[in-house]
């Protein structure tokens, strides 16, 4: 019998924790009203140390309001339970404890039955981390998870909630930034789209964008031309990245068009920049999961750089649409989405089955509660997939190249 019901988001942003979050409430409201619930303040940091707001009557009543926003009304943090050392040195549990067992034990004193995690692959680990905790000493807990992710990149999952939406997000921001491209002679602009390991939000975004272009009324009589707002070359981290032959392919862009617009995911060629950096005996700052700190080493600017020169740019522009892009509130698509994996949740912690919901790629895409043990991350964007393929072509880019796969 459930009595209580946690919820906490974690990791970084997506457009869907908001809406996530009111989901919950709705569905619970509506079949369990007499379910009391809280959420967890800052993800698994307001576990640790016990900091959550209760869920009024006034909450569940407006919970609706919830779908209407972007980021998180109950606020995130980047947590790994099992990164004791990190977590001493952040001041969450103290020196020699273990984080499983004070998570584990708070949720008993806080009198919870059920834990909610709402986040991508780093969140969900941690949450079967978690849950395998419980499971083997016994606590009697159901953990059960949302796969939150702008990267789409988690195993086996079709389609993280969000990730569509940060998509058409980041072909809206390219629209202004692109329009930059006439603002002087030879210019370079480069659009860095978040992803990590993960070029699918990159291409998804590149093809977002390039439709608008396609399906756009334009007169280049008056210099009004497509050709100039296009893309003109998409760069993920699954495939190889010859700079020199890229570069001499552009250079007839750059002469004929005037202008040249990459889109570039944040993740392509990190290898070969943290290679250089720490040649040159700088320190690459990493995150408590262990993942390089992207922003602090600019591969939009790395890229740049490099291809500046080649393409004898006068002026170069890199714009960062991920921040834009991730605190977005949901589309329609990623709405309905939602809809199904929430009432899905709730479904599955009512009877006591924990997991992950998502749509099983091993599975016939069939939306289901995925046990985590199956759950991983960093899940490749495939570049060859035939739509893909097309958007290369129409773009008049060469088909890729697989690199080798990314270290995780």
């Amino acid at each position: 019998m459930v009595h209580k019901v946690a919820l906490l988001t974690a990791g970084g942003f997506a457009p869907c924790l908001s809406s996530a979050v009111g989901g919950l409430i709705q569905r619970y409201t509506e079949l369990a009203p007499e379910v009391e619930i809280i959420a967890y303040k800052n993800g698994y940091q307001g576990l640790l140390t016990g900091d959550f707001l209760p869920v009024t009557d006034i909450v569940r009543e407006k919970a609706a309001l919830l779908h209407r926003y972007g980021g998180s009304p109950i606020g995130n943090s980047r947590v790994k339970l099992t990164n004791a050392k990190d977590l001493v040195k952040r001041g969450l549990v103290a020196e020699g404890a273990d984080p499983l067992k004070v998570a584990a034990d708070r949720l008993v004193a806080d009198g919870v039955d059920v834990l909610h995690t709402i986040g991508g692959d780093d969140t969900n680990t941690t949450a079967a981390d978690l849950a395998a905790y419980l499971a083997a000493h016994d606590y009697g807990l159901t953990v059960v998870g949302l796969p939150k992710t702008i990267d789409n990149d988690v195993v086996p999952i079709r389609q993280s909630l969000g990730a569509d939406t940060a998509a058409e997000m980041g072909a809206r921001f390219a629209k202004n930034v692109l329009a930059e491209h006439n603002a002087g002679t030879r210019i370079l602009i480069v659009h860095e789209v978040m992803g990590r390991n993960c070029g699918w939000l990159t291409a998804a975004t590149a093809r977002k964008y390039h439709q608008w272009v396609a399906e756009s009324e334009w007169l280049p009589e008056i210099g009004l031309d497509s050709r100039a707002w296009d893309i003109h070359g998409i760069f993920v981290p699954e495939a190889v990245i010859d700079i020199e032959a890229e570069a001499k392919r552009l250079l007839a862009v750059m002469d004929e068009v005037g202008c040249v617009n990459l889109f570039l995911s944040e993740g392509a060629g990190v290898a070969d920049i943290v290679a250089e950096l720490e040649k040159a005996g700088q320190e690459v700052a990493r995150d408590a999961f262990g993942h390089v700190r992207l922003e602090r080493i600019n591969p939009g600017e790395w890229f740049a750089k490099q291809f500046a020169s080649m393409l004898n740019a006068q002026k170069v522009l890199v714009q960062k649409s991920g921040y834009y892009s991730r605190s977005a509130a949901a589309n329609d698509y990623d709405l309905a989405l939602i809809k199904q994996m929430t009432d899905l949740a709730v479904d599955s912690a009512l009877a006591g089955t924990p997991g992950v919901i998502g749509n099983d790629e091993e599975n016939g895409d069939a939306l289901s509660v995925i046990a985590f043990d199956r759950i991983q991350g960093g899940k490749p964007f495939d570049i060859s997939q035939q739509w893909y393929l097309d958007l290369l072509a129409e773009i008049g880019q060469p088909a890729p190249v697989p690199a080798p796969p990314a270290e995780h």
